[in-house]
């Protein structure tokens, strides 16, 4: 069998690996190179024991926040866009204990199954992608907030998640970097299992070790529509001609909404656009965290890939706007010269945005939709945890194939 796989993200090359694991001829499409796209310079980190999903029902007291304050991590910009009204209110309406225990059951099952398939594909692949497995600390700068954390570590170690809290002498002791910022922390949650790896990087590698196994790409090339036939897509219009295969997954990020439409069914997927920095460390010892760390007050994150620290952060409902503003860049900055002053020199940022596609949940879609044609899956609305549950994604998609 001939699978399609639209979109040549971290998301669409997992399952093009699984795919091809499984011994199906593939094909890949992308309007651009792989990982150009929300996996080029994502947060870095691979959180399978923390995965507590931004719909939550802390969201109702940051609400005023949310709207009025120009410098919260999360953004509302109101827009005349029927989608991300849809989408806004069906997200407040996921802000209950209820669904966001569900989703977090949820999260944490597909990490589970994403953290073993990704240790396949580094045996198999042996990509350089400055991989790490030298755990997470996620700090919080109250007692109440602490204590709001709690819940969810008791959540999270019920489903089997290995964590404890600790209290800021420890996190010092875990990351010797955060000791200047030990007057800021009430305490952190400590998952010694967590991983973070340069995920730009495993794009290209697993590019180039599908080429060679006979996966053909189809690049720089725009999806515009589909043929369908009988309930099935025969072939997918493309600016370089129709691509013609016996099953499609659609893995095309925040895209894949536009294009479920053409197809007859609604997928409930919008992005979330964040934004990153990336700077050269200095190598003097305790100079630069190695422990990858969650500011949660400041929704930001620090992760370690080789000689450089990965910066990520902010979550903005603002449509598809590819912008970046000076003053999203210095924020990442600001907080990375707080918490680890002695980090880097911050000579050069690297400023980067991307637009994660989030579900309103926060689970993504995967499998057959409603109203789309048989033959075609869906891979999309990973959201932050893309990088996290791609390769879990992938084999479920790749599973329901066989």
């Amino acid at each position: 069998m001939h699978v399609c796989v639209l979109g040549a993200g971290i998301v669409g090359l997992a399952t093009a690996w699984q795919l091809n694991r499984q011994g199906f001829e593939v094909s890949v499409i992308d309007r651009a190179a792989p990982g150009a796209g929300a996996s080029g310079g994502n947060g870095a980190q691979l959180s399978y024991s923390y995965v507590q999903p931004l719909a939550d029902p802390s969201i109702w007291k940051q609400l005023p926040k949310l709207l009025l304050s120009p410098s919260s991590p999360l953004k509302l910009r109101p827009q005349l866009d029927p989608l991300q009204w849809r989408w806004g209110l069906a997200f407040l309406a996921a802000c209950n204990a209820r669904t966001s225990r569900d989703t977090t059951m949820r999260l944490l099952a597909l990490a589970a199954e994403s953290r073993r398939a990704f240790e396949q594909m580094l045996a198999d692949v042996a990509p350089d992608c400055d991989f790490s497995a030298t755990g997470k600390l996620v700090l919080y700068a109250s007692a109440g907030a602490l204590e709001g954390a709690r819940r969810q570590l008791e959540l999270q170690q019920a489903m089997g998640s290995e964590q404890r809290l600790v209290t800021p002498e420890e996190c010092i002791a875990i990351e010797p970097a955060l000791a200047g910022y030990r007057a800021r922390m009430a305490g952190a949650i400590h998952t010694p299992s967590e991983c973070a790896a340069d995920c730009l990087k495993v794009c290209i590698a697993l590019e180039r070790a599908l080429r060679a196994r006979g996966v053909r790409f189809v690049l720089d090339c725009e999806v515009r529509g589909f043929d369908v036939r009988n309930d099935r897509v025969t072939a997918v219009q493309t600016g370089a001609g129709d691509v013609e295969a016996d099953a499609f997954v659609m893995a095309l990020g925040a895209a894949s909404h536009r294009l479920g439409r053409q197809l007859g069914a609604y997928l409930p997927v919008y992005p979330l656009k964040g934004y990153s920095i990336t700077v050269d460390v200095d190598p003097a010892p305790g100079a630069a965290p190695r422990v990858s760390v969650t500011d949660s007050a400041r929704k930001v994150v620090f992760a370690r890939i080789g000689s450089r620290l990965r910066v990520a952060g902010m979550a903005e409902l603002v449509g598809h706007d590819a912008s970046i503003p000076a003053t999203r860049i210095e924020t990442l900055a600001e907080a990375t010269r707080a918490v680890f002053p002695q980090a880097s020199r911050f000579e050069v940022l690297h400023p980067w945005t991307g637009m994660r596609p989030a579900t309103p949940t926060g689970v993504p879609i995967i499998g057959r939709l409603a109203g789309a044609p048989s033959n075609m899956l869906f891979n999309t609305g990973h959201g932050a945890l893309g990088f996290t549950l791609a390769f879990g994604s992938a084999q479920c998609v790749a599973q329901s194939l066989v």
